[in-house]
């Protein structure tokens, strides 16, 4: 077998694997966003605070489709329906959201925290902004020299204050512009839109 021919052996077996890598992108794009993602930003992690079970939904998508780890924000005191109707001004949610200083304790701690290059936090909006609960979590680590990406998932309004609320609680880290995830978003548009959060 000639040397030339052996080139051209190689050529054509390169050709076969980069249009097989093409067709299996296609066909499983998030799978290839995972891999870029961390490749790209290095560990990551989803964080999330869910009251109704909205929130955990998009939560969960997002780290399958990150390949990334997951932890909820769990709070030491369930809320109940009671607690969190906001009509009532002295419901829980309420009584939390009117004092800049609550901050509702956490029933568990995530483990080595410095493992971790970008934490996604996601939550419900409450009054415009994220809950007390988030301030918790974001007070209880250091972040210095990580990336923060919110998002949330709301009835009608926008992130609102979140962002400053962040940058104020985390000013040694990366916080990126949120988004709000409402309805149910699949794996591969959510690891799109993460990516592109993270460019």
């Amino acid at each position: 077998m000639t040397e030339t021919h052996n080139r051209l052996l190689g050529r054509r077996t390169a050709l076969k694997l980069a249009g097989g890598f093409a067709a299996f992108s296609a066909l499983f794009p998030a799978a290839c966003m995972t891999a870029e993602a961390k490749d790209k930003n290095g560990k990551m992690l989803v964080a999330y605070f869910s009251a109704t079970g909205t929130t955990a939904r998009v939560a969960k998508q997002l780290a399958e489709g990150l390949g990334a780890d997951l932890f909820e924000i769990r709070p030491e005191k369930p809320y109940s329906r009671q607690d969190l109707d906001w009509h009532d001004k002295k419901s829980r949610s309420s009584v939390e959201m009117n004092d800049p200083n609550s901050r509702p304790a956490i029933a568990a701690k995530v483990e080595n925290m410095g493992q971790y290059d970008t934490v996604f936090v996601g939550f419900p909006i409450w009054w415009h902004r994220s809950p007390t609960i988030i301030s918790t979590f974001l007070e209880s680590y250091d972040f210095s020299g990580k990336t923060i990406v919110p998002f949330a998932t709301s009835g009608g309004s926008g992130l609102g204050k979140t962002e400053s609320i962040f940058k104020e609680l985390c000013p040694k880290a990366a916080v990126r512009a949120g988004r709000v995830l409402n309805g149910s978003p699949d794996k591969a548009k959510l690891a799109e839109w993460a990516k592109s959060v993270l460019r």
